[in-house]
C-alpha cells in the first residue's frame, strides 16, 4: 500500500511541478494545464518519468535559466507539499530531507 501512496504523491508532485515549470516557460491557461497534466501522466511511464531531465531539457530549449540546484530544490519542496508536509519558510531542502519525510510518513 505504501508504494501506491508514494506513487499518488509523486503524481501530485509532478502536477505541481508542471504548473511551476509552465509558468517559467511562459505557458498560460490550457497550455499550462496540459503541460502539467503531461508531467503527471508521465510519472507512470518508465521511459518518460525522469522529471529532472525533462525539465532541464525543456528549460534549456526555451532559454530559461534555472540551475540544477534550483530545479532539485523545487522538486524537493513540492514533494513535501504533495505529501502533506510543508517546509518551514526559508528552509533549504535536499533529497535527503524528502527521503526522511517519506520514511516518517510510513
Amino acid at each position: 500500500m505504501a508504494d501506491f501512496d508514494e506513487l499518488k504523491t509523486t503524481i501530485r508532485r509532478n502536477q505541481l511541478l508542471g504548473m511551476w515549470a509552465a509558468e517559467k516557460l511562459g505557458l498560460q491557461g490550457p497550455a499550462a494545464d496540459d503541460y502539467a497534466k503531461a508531467l503527471a501522466a508521465d510519472t507512470i511511464d518508465p521511459e518518460r518519468n525522469d522529471m529532472f531531465s525533462r525539465l532541464r531539457k525543456d528549460f534549456d530549449a526555451a532559454g530559461i535559466v534555472q540551475s540544477d540546484a534550483q530545479i532539485l530544490s523545487v522538486m524537493d519542496s513540492l514533494m513535501l507539499e504533495a505529501s502533506g508536509m510543508q517546509p518551514k519558510s526559508g528552509d533549504s531542502l535536499s533529497g535527503a530531507s524528502v527521503t526522511l519525510a517519506r520514511k516518517l510518513m510510513r
